[in-house]
């Protein structure tokens, strides 16, 4: 089932499964980005080890996983732990080896996707908030769209985003965000109310911040739509990096 559904070059998250106490009680999630690199039978399968910041990240053989697989047919999930891990032609590998069947993954609007689009937001007043609480305001029934902070958003998912800034806005600020998306051989606006979840300062690049926005509010057609650009935009790099 594995081999029919998974391929080399599928994008993979691995969230960890064996947290410590702390973490559990803080309710952390450890999720690693990585790529398939081989589907050796239907119960083993080969990973790039995976990477933060240009940095590889040694994950522990017997490490337990819930891997989330992001194929063509759609998103699938299952258990694995790693039963070893090497180097081969500079690429270093994980061995993975299922615990669980493979299954459909429901919650695909946690998909991250890299791109550098432009963005523009501005936070909201106070009695907007009032006005987006109470159900008479929307994104787009906003009156005052002027005067908004230019940033660029650095991945997308139909949860939310992650833009930077030389504005750093304060956790737990309500946003209006706004954006072009290219849909379907046209230029689409998309607007939303996203809440900051996250603040960070980048080392390399002095008052440039980093920001991870969580989307509220939203329309269940219009998150469908992020994921449909999301997928067809990981289909057409994928179609690119095969043809090469």
């Amino acid at each position: 089932m594995l081999s029919k559904y998974i391929k080399g070059g599928d994008k993979i998250d691995l969230e960890a499964l064996d947290l410590g106490l702390k973490d559990n009680l803080e309710g952390n999630r450890k999720i690693y980005n990585s790529t398939v690199s081989e589907v050796v039978n239907e119960d083993t399968l080969e990973i790039l080890m995976p990477m933060d910041h240009g940095k590889l990240i040694l994950l522990p053989v017997e490490g337990k996983y819930r891997l989330i697989f992001y194929g063509e047919k759609g998103l699938y999930e299952c258990g694995a732990r790693i039963v070893d891990r090497y180097k081969s032609n500079n690429v270093y590998i994980l061995v993975m080896e299922l615990t669980s069947n493979l299954r459909k993954y429901q919650r695909r609007e946690y998909y991250r996707f890299s791109c550098a689009l432009e963005m523009n937001s501005r936070e909201l007043t106070g009695p907007e908030l009032t006005a987006m609480e109470q159900g008479r305001l929307t994104p787009r029934t906003m009156e005052n769209k002027e005067n908004l902070k230019k940033s660029i958003i650095v991945d997308i998912s139909g949860g939310g985003l992650r833009f930077l800034s030389n504005q750093k806005f304060e956790r737990d600020t309500m946003l209006y965000i706004s954006y072009n998306l290219y849909m379907g051989g046209e230029i689409r606006l998309f607007e939303h109310f996203g809440v900051v979840l996250h603040i960070k300062d980048l080392e390399n690049r002095p008052g440039v911040y980093e920001h991870r926005v969580q989307f509220t509010h939203v329309d269940e057609k219009i998150r469908e739509e992020i994921i449909k650009f999301i997928f067809e935009e990981e289909r057409k790099s994928r179609k690119k990096e095969n043809s090469l």
